[in-house]
């Protein structure tokens, strides 16, 4: 029997540069092979650690710059000639490369392109429409890599290019490497390597991002379908011993208590929102039994040491992934501000502790309070994330805080020439609430006042204000109601974007993550020491002990709902039917045995449950050959060097053991040389017309088929010219025949 050669020793794995092998469990490596953490050559096969990143950064720059003359819109670039001549050329250029770090590398450009267009704002938006540009091509590279690679398979090849971490100087010169990035440049200190999703964010790529193929990926990962041990920045306790390569997990395969299911951004979620659920209860709690200045009770004391666990976690969160990715979330700007909050009622507590002074006891209290204003609406973030009015309230609030801080900045100036005006008759504290006041309209006793100053600069110079802050006001409202629609106007992509940012920063590989606050204070104080004592693999011995007891309920709580509830097993089609065979007891109609399972519970009880069962029935196959047998055959191209599965090798998928070989423009080559209709065949205009040509074209002879000889072959290929000479008449309208048309050759041929 002969391997398919996309599968063979030199097809896929050697042509797409990396190949395949899926593991079920981490694979424990000894200390003299054990990787770093920041690589991306993982043990699931996929090695990507000799790919010229460095090179086709440059040359995707240099050819975008080439191409891109002039500013052009979205809309533009998805116009059909722009498609036709600019876009779609390099979209099939850079997809034949097959390389995992191209849409990484594309990535990369926009974010460039970006920067230089905020530092040369007053030129045209050429850079902006690059780095537009480089977003819709690595899109669509994405969807035609989705497209072409289904099933399994494909999710992890998508989610090698997605998460695996590249190095911008991968692959470039030493003497590139040591002129621009030196020895003790913070990257080479810690390897550090990005994903193409993490640039993705920071490049502010909705678009990218808001795409089918990368929300699969999103999604599989939010829910813990892929694991994977990401790129991080600077790990407080670092457990790397086992590095777990991109993979696809399969509960059934996986220990009863599984540590790492911790890490996953789903069950992460929910620990967050039950931390700050008892970071509040603790607050409310203290705050109705508010304790004398003087006295320290237990439920002080243990709000402050459960405050400064989960102040540690977020640290730990922004040394994970990031200041701006931590920043992206929408609640991020809270628990900051709660952080600084928290900082001032501690030093002040301290201070009275040390003083043994009842006053600044008593002003950190009153700080403390202040704090409500902040956790009571950091819950309806964390509950309704994805509602439009709290992901447009932080893009606004982040104009109002820009433009109050520039206006601030503008009216400095009248708060000087009235302070010096006044010669000591009124304070600076004073002066600035009568301005503030005048700014929102809320009093004008400031107007009123203001011959105090000078009996006539004072006037002019509080008129002036007025004016001017009304203006201010105005911009605002504009800039405000802008930002608004723009978000209005693309929500979905907006939520998505969101979406990816919480996943992204839901995927953990530092071990304090895996403990709760207010036990990872302990845990850096106990385990950060042992680090430098004992070897790394008693490290990750005792560190996995110490977490699977102290998180012993909430991991077996996690295998059964993974085993039971989230992913729990359909059951075989056999045992339905002799279920269904055996029938079920008299009794009135419909009215079976009623028993509620788990999974039922954690699908929805409801009323019209059967409803939206009927969709979740066992019936795609049947759909999908349905669809198969109705779709036009296309004939295929023999073309063995243009046939590409980007699968990964060594692993064959059901349609791949089809395979002749052959792929073209897309559509998959299955067995009797036909193929399957893509979304590029789209491009056709002409509807039946293009049947028309693709069935003549196909039509051939079984001797010349066969290899017959050279008169025949000319002979059929004269018919096939008739036949579309005759096609074309007919579509243009003309009347005559093609008797009369070599009527007219002759006589032309004689006149000459």
């Amino acid at each position: 029997m002969e391997t398919d050669p996309l599968l063979s020793e030199h097809g896929l794995g050697h042509r797409f540069r990396h190949y395949h092998l899926q593991p079920e469990e981490p694979i424990p490596l000894p200390n003299s092979q054990l990787p770093d953490p920041s690589s991306s050559a993982t043990a699931s096969g996929f090695q990507n650690d000799h790919l010229p990143v460095y090179y086709t950064i440059h040359r995707i720059r240099n050819e975008v710059m080439q191409l891109i003359d002039d500013p052009y819109s979205l809309k533009q670039l998805r116009d059909p000639r722009m498609n036709t001549s600019v876009v779609r050329p390099l979209v099939d250029k850079y997809y034949e490369m097959k390389d995992a770090s191209i849409v990484f590398c594309l990535l990369v450009n926009r974010m460039q392109f970006q920067s230089e267009q905020s530092q040369q704002s007053h030129e045209q938006s050429v850079n902006l429409t690059r780095a537009i540009l480089c977003e819709l091509v690595a899109t669509r590279i994405l969807r035609r890599v989705s497209e072409d690679n289904p099933g399994s398979d494909g999710l992890l090849l998508l989610a090698n290019i997605l998460v695996a971490g590249f190095s911008p100087f991968q692959g470039a010169p030493d003497e590139v490497q040591q002129e621009n990035l030196p020895k003790e440049h913070w990257a080479v200190a810690y390897k550090s390597r990005h994903p193409a999703l993490e640039i993705a964010i920071v490049s502010q790529s909705k678009l990218f991002l808001s795409s089918a193929a990368c929300q699969l990926v999103v999604n599989a990962i939010y829910i813990g379908r892929i694991t994977y041990t990401p790129t991080t920045f600077i790990d407080i306790i670092p457990d790397n011993y086992k590095y777990r390569p991109i993979a696809l997990y399969d509960p059934r395969k996986a220990p009863l208590l599984n540590q790492y299911r911790l890490m996953v951004p789903r069950t992460r979620n929910l620990l967050e929102i039950g931390e700050f659920l008892l970071l509040l209860g603790l607050y409310v709690w203290v705050m109705m039994r508010r304790p004398p200045p003087h006295s320290y009770p237990v439920s002080e004391i243990v709000f402050a040491l459960y405050s400064c666990g989960w102040i540690l976690e977020q640290f730990s969160s922004i040394l994970e992934h990031g200041w701006f990715v931590y920043t992206q979330n929408l609640w991020s700007f809270l628990d900051v501000t709660f952080s600084l909050i928290f900082a001032i009622y501690g030093v002040l507590r301290l201070h009275g502790l040390r003083t043994e002074s009842p006053v600044p006891g008593q002003q950190a209290l009153d700080v403390l309070a202040v704090a409500a204003t902040i956790l009571i609406p950091r819950l309806a973030f964390n509950l309704m994330s994805e509602n439009m009015l709290f992901v447009s309230l932080r893009a606004m609030m982040t104009d109002f805080t820009v433009l109050t801080v520039l206006a601030a900045w503008c009216f400095i100036g009248f708060l000087l020439s009235m302070l010096w005006l006044a010669e000591g008759k009124h304070s600076v504290v004073t002066i600035s609430k009568w301005m503030l006041w005048v700014w929102f309209g809320l009093d004008g006793t400031g107007i009123g006042r203001a011959h105090e100053f000078h009996w006539v600069l004072g006037p002019v110079l509080m008129v002036t204000y007025a004016f001017l802050g009304y203006l201010f006001l105005v911009i605002l409202v504009s800039i405000m109601s802008t930002t608004f629609s723009s978000l209005q106007s693309d929500v979905n992509a907006e939520i998505q974007f969101r979406r990816a940012v919480l996943t992204l920063e839901g995927v953990k590989s530092d071990a304090i993550f895996s403990y709760l606050p207010p036990l990872n204070i302990f845990a850096i104080v106990l385990l950060l020491p042992l680090k430098f004592v004992i070897t790394d693999r008693w490290f990750h011995k005792i560190n996995v002990a110490i977490i699977r007891t102290l998180n012993l309920p909430i991991l077996l709580t996690l295998a059964v709902l993974e085993r039971r509830a989230w992913w729990a097993p359909k059951p075989p089609m056999m045992k339905v039917k002799s279920a269904a065979k055996r029938g079920v007891k008299k009794g009135r109609p419909g009215m079976g045995k009623r028993t509620i399972s788990v999974p039922v519970l954690a699908k929805g009880f409801s009323a019209h449950g059967d409803i939206q069962a009927v969709f979740r029935a066992e019936s795609d196959r049947i759909i999908q050959e349905e669809i198969d047998n109705e779709a036009p055959d296309v004939a295929g191209i023999d073309d063995e060097e243009d046939s590409f599965q980007m699968g990964v090798a060594g692993r064959a998928t059901s349609s791949s053991s089809a395979f002749m070989g052959g792929k073209a423009e897309g559509g998959e080559r299955v067995a009797g040389g036909s193929r399957k209709l893509s979304r590029r065949d789209s491009m056709m205009p002409f509807g039946e017309v293009a049947d028309q040509l693709r069935a003549i074209l196909s039509t051939a002879d079984d001797e010349s088929e066969a290899g017959g000889n050279l008169g025949q072959r000319i002979h059929v290929l004269e018919d096939r010219l008739k036949n579309i000479e005759e096609m074309l008449e007919r579509l243009v309208g003309s009347k005559r025949t093609m008797k009369q048309v070599e009527e007219d050759e002759v006589q032309e041929a004689g006149a000459e």
